[in-house]
């Protein structure tokens, strides 16, 4: 059965991404073609995990900009569309553009989400 695999990635608009990008590089030590790459493989400890984590209100967020889109790595795509279709969620779009297939589909708080196969290494 198709299922999410892992955390593929959090997106939000920024005034200018390159230097956004050059601060994580820098600062971060972080760096990527499309953005700060993680690379999980490279993880030592005991059961790595990402989480997704919901609050109904907290200052702990603050001063943060709420304007953001979930990335999440899915291991068979075609199958997982099905799959949401049959629970009655609505798919935005789905495309294949050759290095990965992505679909988009709305959480019930409007969240973008983002639905990623990856077919190619970067």
């Amino acid at each position: 059965m198709a299922k999410i695999t892992g955390l593929g990635g959090v997106f939000y608009v920024v005034k200018d991404p390159a230097a956004t990008r050059a601060w994580y590089r820098e600062k971060l030590g972080l760096d990527g073609e499309y953005g700060p790459q993680l690379s999980w493989s490279e993880e030592t400890g005991d059961q790595p995990y990402s989480l997704i984590s919901h609050f109904k209100e907290s200052k702990y967020l603050e001063p943060g900009n709420p304007h953001f889109m979930i990335n999440l790595r899915v291991d068979d795509l075609d199958s997982f569309v099905t799959l949401l279709k049959s629970r009655d969620v609505e798919v935005l779009d789905f495309v294949d553009e050759g290095y990965g297939k992505f679909a988009w589909v709305l959480d019930p708080d409007g969240v973008k989400i983002e639905l990623w196969q990856q077919v190619e290494a970067p």
